[in-house]
């Protein structure tokens, strides 16, 4: 089963599950790139939205 982090306990998650100090590098080293994709992937958000102002229709 593929869970989160943040997913709460389950029955079967009674157990130790301590990870080695490779393993904690490792899994923070993949947040961290993941983050900074995310953050690259929403750039330039606070930029304004370039408002559209059709011309006129000639007469």
């Amino acid at each position: 089963m593929n869970r989160d982090r943040k997913d709460p306990p389950g029955p079967a998650d009674d157990r130790d599950c301590t990870e080695t100090p490779q393993e904690r590098r490792e899994r923070k080293e993949h947040e961290s790139e993941n983050h900074d994709e995310a953050l690259e992937e929403t750039f330039p958000a606070s930029d304004p939205v370039s408002p559209f102002v059709p011309a006129k229709t000639p007469e």
